[in-house]
């Protein structure tokens, strides 16, 4: 029997590895979308079997032909995760840009909505699977510097639900995850956290385990919304 596929976006350092790794460990064949091609290498060469796409999930039709390629390739995926974020540069309302806030609003709420129309479709005939969604607390708190990064999240957010409440019931499992917390990447101490000590940050392992965990439940007692965040942090 083919091992089933995990198809991942924004298959970065961070949770995006980390989700490879777990779901390889778990039987999985993986598929990795990402725009750093070397890093795609790198993992490729970690992870027995895995296949890294080079894409931007902001370049909508570049994505619909790249989930086109995973599903020849690979086969349909059993479980997709999007995790691919656009945040960055953080602004006020006054130093928003709309060039800027319409790309953000691609990469976090249209490129979701554009893999839910490529998986789901194999996992309804399946009668099974799970399309996993990484969010963050900008979805659900208006930051005066996430004029741009909140908004996007609230819609990934709403639209995580409008896709649990339409597809579950066709046997699609769809959670959202979200992340109360800094994750451990290999950026995240130096810029932001320097002297932060490790229980303040969210390691990419244990989310993944948690993921993992989440796309494995009975359709009985399913999860759709959940926050992860350190014990010791402060909600």
């Amino acid at each position: 029997m083919d091992k089933p596929v995990c198809l991942i976006t924004g298959a970065g350092a961070g949770t995006g590895a980390a989700v490879a790794k777990r779901f390889s460990q778990g039987g999985y064949q993986i598929a990795m979308l990402a725009r750093d091609k070397t890093r795609l290498n790198d993992l490729e060469k970690e992870i027995d079997g895995a296949c890294g796409y080079q894409c931007d999930v902001a370049e909508i039709k570049e994505f619909q032909e790249v989930l086109d390629m995973v599903r020849v390739k690979q086969g349909p995926a059993s479980v997709a995760v999007h995790n691919a974020v656009a945040g960055r540069p953080f602004a006020t309302v006054l130093d928003a840009t709309p060039e800027i806030f319409e790309k953000q609003f691609r990469v976090n709420a249209t490129a979701l909505m554009v893999l839910a129309q490529s998986v789901a479709p194999g996992m309804i005939e399946a009668k099974k699977g799970a399309i996993l969604v990484t969010g963050n607390t900008a979805a659900w708190r208006g930051k005066a510097s996430y004029s741009m990064f909140a908004p996007t999240k609230a819609a990934q957010r709403i639209l995580a639900e409008a896709m649990a409440r339409d597809l579950g019931p066709q046997g699609v499992h769809v959670a959202h995850f979200t992340i109360d917390a800094a994750i451990d990447t290999p950026w995240t101490r130096p810029e932001f956290f320097p002297d932060a000590p490790d229980d303040f940050f969210a390691k990419p392992k244990d989310i993944a385990d948690t993921m993992y965990y989440v796309a494995h439940q009975e359709p009985s007692a399913w999860t759709f919304a959940l926050d992860l965040r350190p014990a010791s942090g402060k909600w």
